[in-house]
């Protein structure tokens, strides 16, 4: 029966899919590549909907929805969809803390023990170290006892004594592992310091004086007009997203938006409406680790070179919805891409990079002869990564180096080597010397020590 409903649901996509609304398009070859690239997508069922917005130089050059808000009514995907988006939420908070900044409330250099009760060991955690995930202390997504209470109702004070009994993921500041709780802990602090509730100030300080009137706190009980359902995908096919409790996710990732509304938001933060010019440099300027090591992850923005083009962006993934919004300060682009579908990895960054290439083009990393003897790097390096302690063997070969997570079948090669030991992998940056292997992931950085 499963088969038969599949079958039938992709011939109605197919039919209705792209024509869910006339397009804001002064750009043909952009709108029939965005509803070719949509269309595949749902024609397999690998995503219900989704909505994409791309303004460049002053004007919207797509605005377009595909797919279904409601698979079980056949509702097709409105206008102005409001879709959860996950961890983009982290750039709201991260301009609520810097905001209390401004206003004298606390400083980037406190400890945030002075805010939050929390017992560190003895470790000095700033507020910076919360917002550009170098604090070490641990992910309470990463921890398993968290999704035995993930959909009960404890007080968030429960959080961080769950927090609080695992150990740090590192010292502060020797690397950077994203890191949820940190969020979490900001939001508290944000209550603790402007006398109100985390959703009360965003509204009062951000929502209401920037016009942002389709974002909000994520309820499951509010009836929200125009508010898509969310699905994940299986190999058999799309099933109900599942249920989420906002207790939980809070600070790092309970707001839900529209494509509108995070333009309108994403044009005041990157033109100073947002933040005075010394604290949004803050906000997109990334720090360094103790040892000088450069990272790409600023404070919930990430600000690197995508394929060649300068890029400050975030992403979001929560049960039912993936998104991804872009900046291109050189190229005055934003690009916002919400996907009512979890599942498929990094689904919301895939469609927006796919369309940035379009308009953009990939400028590859060049290449440069190898000047090391790669087989002095051969050997296991272990070290802590996001979800475990990792080990990866390096192997050299004619004209590079392979990589592989011991455990796993999977095998890297590495052949775009950019000189001083270091390979590009995509937009991964590898560097392997000193008895360390440092991989800059965007989101993390990660360093292995070469075991003996």
């Amino acid at each position: 029966m499963e088969k038969i409903y599949l079958s039938i649901l992709t011939l109605v996509l197919v039919a209705t899919g792209c024509q869910n609304e006339k397009p804001v398009s002064s750009n043909t070859t952009l709108e029939v590549y965005a509803d070719s690239l949509f269309q595949v997508s749902i024609d397999s069922a690998q995503i219900a909907g989704a909505a994409i917005l791309v303004y460049q130089n002053g004007k919207t050059i797509l605005k377009k929805s595909y797919g279904y808000a409601s698979l079980e009514l056949g509702t097709p995907m409105p206008p102005d969809g409001i879709f959860d988006i996950g961890s983009v939420t982290k750039q709201f908070t991260a301009a609520a803390i810097l905001k209390l900044v401004e206003d004298g409330k606390l400083s980037l250099e406190d400890d945030f023990t002075k805010y939050l009760e929390v017992d560190t060991k003895g470790r000095k955690v700033t507020i910076n170290n919360l917002l550009n995930h170098t604090s070490g202390i641990a992910s309470y997504t990463e921890i398993p006892e968290f999704w035995d209470i993930s959909n009960l109702d404890y007080p968030k004070d429960s959080l961080v004594r769950l927090v609080e009994r695992n150990d740090f993921m590192f010292e502060p500041n020797e690397a950077l592992i994203y890191n949820n709780s940190a969020y979490f802990f900001l939001g508290l602090i944000i209550e603790k310091v402007s006398g109100q509730s985390y959703r009360e100030f965003l509204q009062q300080k951000i929502f209401e004086p920037l016009g942002l009137h389709h974002t909000s706190y994520s309820s499951i009980n509010e009836i929200v007009k125009n508010k898509v359902s969310g699905y994940k995908y299986s190999p058999n096919g799309l099933k109900q997203g599942g249920y989420q409790n906002h207790v939980w996710p809070y600070s790092s990732g309970s707001l839900s938006s529209s494509t509108e509304d995070l333009l309108i938001w994403m044009k005041a933060l990157h033109n100073g409406k947002v933040l005075t010019a010394p604290m949004y440099q803050s906000m997109i300027t990334p720090d360094k680790l103790n040892d000088g090591a450069m990272v790409s992850y600023a404070k919930a923005l990430v600000n690197f070179s995508n394929y060649g083009h300068k890029e400050i962006s975030h992403g979001g993934a929560i049960t039912g919805f993936s998104s991804y919004v872009q900046y291109f300060p050189d190229d005055d682009l934003y690009i916002i891409c919400l996907i009512n579908t979890i599942g498929q990895k990094n689904i919301g960054r895939f469609f927006g990079n796919e369309i940035s290439w379009k308009l953009l083009g990939k400028k590859e990393y060049k290449s440069v002869p190898l000047d090391i003897d790669v087989k002095s790097i051969e050997g296991t390096y272990k070290g802590q990564t996001r979800n475990n302690i990792q080990s990866l063997e390096i192997k050299s070969i004619d004209d590079g180096i392979t990589r592989q997570t011991i455990g796993k079948e999977k095998i890297d090669t590495l052949k775009n080597y950019v000189g001083n030991n270091t390979w590009m992998y995509g937009n991964e940056k590898i560097t392997i010397k000193n008895n360390e292997y440092r991989i800059d992931e965007i989101y993390n950085y990660y360093i292995l020590k070469k075991e003996k």
